[in-house]
């Protein structure tokens, strides 16, 4: 909401040196974020005046049209004589009045005029255009033609209102009354202590018999609907400079004097208002929800598909208007048209004025499933005080009947829904126990007065809350308000006093070991949104029938492209890999630890939980079981150099294997054993996956997989060549670790290495043969090493030679030579019994 100052001080008597900074600080303290100050007119110095089209003369020979002018503007320029001017614009005629800026002005940006040869000409200042002076669009995109009453050689600075403070603020959905210039006055009126000029406050006639027919099928989408009549509009009158100007510094266009005068009350009283040509009405106004697939065209000449859920305004025609959101084409005000041959001016004279007040979430549905987003249906959603719905019909008709020759019709239609004023009941400390303070019944008092409430009681107070205040709903609501006017800054700085003996849980403190040994390695944290498109899953190349396929999808996604929530964490951390090398970054390690969303086989309903009371633990346990299930899964990828290139080496690129050891990383983390064997899964690269194996219960399961993408997943997200993913599920692993991660015991004995050579078929997977070189070594084998693996002539077709490296100690005394080559025997031995593994040489 832009909110001129000097609008703003029609409502209230600021004090004189107030400034727009000053104003803002004050609103801030209130509790509205005003965003900016914008200074209209700084830095622009006159003379800046009216002048008067004398002469045009065509200039002939240039790209683009050129006229050369003589311009009166009386004896602001010292002489009295007409000023020369050259100008490109052609929207003016002679005879026009315009307006003149003369050599030695100044206008915003710093732009010096002076006089200069251009053209073949000498032109002595410059005929301005709405953009040149700072005054936004005026829907004209040329030259400023003013009405032909202002006088030549008068003041444009002040006669424009060039000069002026303009407070942008940012209007929080609570907030939905200060989307008007009477509800800002309400707040600065209270921050300054000072009366306020309800601009509300209007002699309003009684509804009566003989206004124009209204018929209401759905009272609880629309409860109140004011209609008033006026006739004899003058179709060629134009709005005056200073409602022009108000609109354009409240951020909007000006368009035709009816229209403005509907946005300029809006504006004011914050009452969205729509004014229908009469004579395209047919028959009585009514309000009713659409029929499924009803057709409409509203004003912007889009032809809209109505949903049954629409509230929308109509004529025995049909659908004139989309209730609180916009008009149709069919009934709008009609631009005026002159007649060239006898110069006659046609257009609108006659017009319904609507005044209605609509269910707020019924326009906010409608708006967000048309993607129409009008200044109406923002108030509407917010709220909109219904009581002000007959001053501002009232004031659109006195505004009518004064710049436009209208004539009021008597006849006034209110339709009313029963309805009664809403009252909370709240102890007078109330606010007291929630800002932890002592304020006294007299100040709760005077401050819930002060927004328009009226209290009633002592220790008890009933408070009736003001009509303009819908989010006013329970004692917490007017705490809030007491607390907010009092000042947040006055409110006792207290620390919690935190109990000892608590911390994070075993499940917290793995994710933050998980996300530091990361880091430690070299990965950078990628936080994605967890929203994808279920095309991804083709490019990830995962098979129909795969789990990770079955998403939960939104009802209101952010975007239409990205419905559903993830199921895996990968599309995310590739998406950021892919924008990073796109910018230049090449050599990338990345992880991600985050929540998944997996669907239920039978999707549950959630209930809706009460707001009185806490909810029972069934209700919660009914609630949790409705939602999908989330586990906390970790992922990495890697592209690029693993080890830069320099003085010291050639450097390494990464690969698979960085993948495969950022998993063993987290194992070690979560004190998992963790399996590593061949698998092959969607999108890693059939050669080059590891599948990751835990045993829980004495079952083994695959929490995940690691390796090299491949080449077509590679090619179809637009990634680099030989991309790397490591993605498991992070709840599962802890699950297989344990709760408490053991520190390991240090001996003081030394190490005795043992190197074995074992021959086994090259389908046997190193992983097996590493499971049994492990349980046959039994208690005194500390550590095991594959570090080789040779295939060739030597060890025969269909072969391949693994040699690791063993290590052993005890904790108690130095092993002998004959008790490290035992359990060196003894592995190979059970490694031979369940492979078929032979000691290469034997």
């Amino acid at each position: 909401m832009r909110v001129p100052l000097s609008w703003l001080r029609e409502y209230v008597d600021l004090p004189a040196g107030e400034t727009g900074r000053d104003v803002a600080a004050k609103l801030v303290d209130a509790g509205l974020e005003v965003e900016t100050v914008e200074q209209l007119g700084g830095g622009l110095k006159g003379p800046l005046v009216v002048g008067q089209v004398l002469t045009i003369e065509e200039l002939e020979g240039f790209r683009k049209p050129i006229r050369f002018c003589t311009v009166d503007v009386g004896r602001a320029n010292g002489t009295g004589e007409p000023q020369e001017i050259v100008c490109g614009a052609r929207n003016f005629s002679v005879g026009d009045k315009v307006v003149v800026v003369l050599p030695g002005a100044v206008l915003p940006g710093d732009f010096a005029i002076a006089s200069r040869k251009t053209y073949g000409r000498t032109s002595h200042g410059m005929i301005c255009s709405g953009d040149e002076l700072g005054m936004g669009d005026d829907g004209t995109h040329g030259i400023i033609v003013l009405p032909h009453e202002h006088e030549v050689g008068t003041d444009a600075i002040e006669l424009l209102q060039l000069v002026d403070e303009v407070l942008d603020i940012d209007i929080t959905p609570d907030r939905g009354y200060c989307m008007s210039m009477r509800g800002v006055a309400r707040e600065a009126a209270t921050a300054y202590g000072l009366p306020l000029r309800d601009p509300a406050l209007l002699d309003v006639p009684q509804p009566n018999s003989y206004g124009y027919p209204v018929e209401i099928d759905d009272p609880a989408g629309c409860d109140r609907f004011t209609a008033r009549t006026v006739t004899g509009l003058d179709p060629d009158a134009r709005s005056p400079i200073w409602l022009t100007r108000r609109l354009q510094k409240a951020g909007m266009r000006p368009i035709s004097l009816a229209v403005d005068i509907t946005n300029y009350v809006m504006l004011e009283l914050g009452q969205p208002l729509h004014a229908y040509d009469r004579s395209s009405i047919e028959g009585a106004i009514g309000v009713r929800r659409a029929e499924q697939g009803e057709k409409f065209t509203t004003l912007d000449g889009v032809k809209r598909t109505l949903d049954a859920e629409d509230l929308v305004i109509t004529d025995n025609s049909g659908p004139i208007g989309l209730a609180g959101v916009m008009g149709g084409a069919h009934t709008e005000i009609a631009d005026s048209v002159t007649d060239p041959e006898t110069g006659q001016v046609t257009g609108t004279t006659d017009v319904v004025i609507e005044a209605a007040h609509f269910d707020s979430v019924s326009i906010s549905r409608t708006a967000r499933r048309m993607k129409l987003s009008s200044e109406a249906s923002k108030r509407f959603e917010r709220g909109v005080d219904p009581q002000a719905a007959a001053a501002a019909a009232q004031r659109t008709v006195d505004l009518l009947v004064l710049l436009a020759g209208g004539t009021a019709e008597a006849g006034v239609t209110e339709v009313l829904a029963p309805g009664a004023p809403r009252t909370i009941a709240m102890p007078a400390d109330h606010p007291d126990r929630v800002a932890g303070m002592e304020y006294g019944r007299e100040t709760v008092v005077r401050r819930l007065q002060e927004i328009g409430c009226d209290v009633y009681g002592q220790d008890e107070l009933v408070v009736t809350v003001p009509s303009w205040r819908p989010d006013l709903a329970a004692p917490n609501d007017l705490a809030e308000e007491v607390i907010r006017l009092e000042g947040y800054g006055n409110l006792p700085s207290t620390l919690p006093q935190v109990p000892s003996g608590r911390g994070l849980t075993a499940r917290q403190q793995l994710h933050r070991r998980v996300g530091r040994a990361l880091a430690g390695a070299g990965y950078v944290e990628a936080l994605s949104y967890p929203f994808i498109g279920e095309g991804v899953f083709d490019q990830l190349q995962l098979p129909a029938h795969d789990a990770t396929r079955q998403v939960v999808k939104l009802v209101n996604p952010i975007s239409d492209e990205e419905p559903a929530l993830r199921t895996t964490l990968l599309p995310g951390l590739l998406g950021a890999l892919r924008r990073n090398d796109s910018r230049g970054s090449h050599d990338l390690a990345l992880f991600e630890t985050g929540s998944v969303f997996r669907a239920a086989a039978q999707p549950g309903v959630a209930v809706r939980l009460p707001v009185d009371r806490r909810p029972t633990d069934e209700e919660i346990a009914t609630l949790n079981a409705a939602l999908p299930a989330q586990p906390r899964y970790a992922a990495v990828v890697l592209a690029g150099a693993r080890e830069q290139a320099g003085w010291w080496g050639k450097g390494r690129p990464a690969g698979w294997a960085d993948a495969v050891q950022a998993a063993r990383s987290l194992a070690v983390e979560a004190g998992a054993e963790l399996v590593v064997r061949q698998g092959q899964y969607g999108p890693w690269h059939p050669g080059r996956c590891a599948e990751l194996v835990v045993t829980i219960d004495g079952v083994e399961q695959v929490i995940g997989h690691a390796g090299e993408l491949h080449p077509r997943v590679v090619k179809a997200m637009g990634l680099p060549a030989r991309t790397s993913a490591m993605e498991l599920d992070l709840d599962r692993l802890a699950t297989a670790g344990g709760e408490a991660l053991q520190a390991p015991r240090i001996s003081t004995f030394p190490v005795a290495t043992q190197d074995v050579a074992l021959i086994v078929d090259a389908s046997v997977p190193a992983s097996s043969v590493e499971a049994a070189l492990r349980k046959g070594a039994g208690e005194l084998l500390e550590s095991l090493r594959l570090f080789d693996v040779f295939t060739g002539e030597q060890v025969g077709e269909g072969k391949k030679s693994l040699a690791y490296a063993l290590r052993f100690r005890a904790a108690d005394r130095t092993l002998t030579a004959e008790e490290s080559t035992a359990a060196r025997d003894a592995a190979v031995a059970l490694a031979g019994e369940r492979t078929g593994a032979v000691l290469r040489g034997a």
